[in-house]
């Protein structure tokens, strides 16, 4: 099923992350997926897609000064009940952030699971730019979050 991500850029320090998340409590807006990563790594990301890519979006010495003062940000990507009102709620906060349409699937708590639908993506030729998932008990499905290069492609096969 195709749902809507929020990636966002706040600051790495204690207290930001109870910040985001009272707010979107308080407006009854639940997450129903969340990834952390130091916005150093997205931005070492961007850097090795610019090698790739050969288009030179900012100079090597910008994008080592990017990442060393990125080092003091956190990339947050979320997918929640209500994005929608998430959205709005963000604006008039001020925080930084995009929106983008990923692969949010249910799967069976049992091995081997993910290694079929990582399998199906493959053989269809759609390339996994990240996944990030979890399971709360083994009596439950979880929820597996993929980001892929071709959503359209991949929102016809996963439905």
């Amino acid at each position: 099923m195709v749902r809507t991500e929020i990636s966002l850029f706040m600051k790495n320090a204690p207290g930001e992350l109870g910040k985001f998340a009272n707010l979107l409590a308080t407006a009854g807006i639940n997450i129903d997926a969340l990834t952390i990563q130091d916005a150093s790594a997205y931005v070492q990301e961007l850097f090795k897609a610019r090698g790739k890519s050969l288009k030179r979006i900012a100079s090597a010495a910008s994008y080592n000064s990017m990442r060393k003062d990125s080092a003091q940000f956190a990339l947050i990507r979320a997918i929640v009940s209500d994005t929608d009102k998430a959205v709005d709620l963000l604006s008039k906060n001020d925080y930084v952030f995009d929106i983008m349409p990923v692969i949010a699937l249910q799967l069976e708590n049992t091995p081997g699971e993910l290694a079929k639908i990582a399998t199906k993506f493959g053989e269809e030729g759609i390339n996994i730019n990240y996944v990030y998932g979890s399971a709360s008990s083994s009596d439950e499905k979880y929820l597996f979050v993929f980001c892929p290069e071709d959503i359209e492609l991949a929102a016809k096969i996963f439905l």
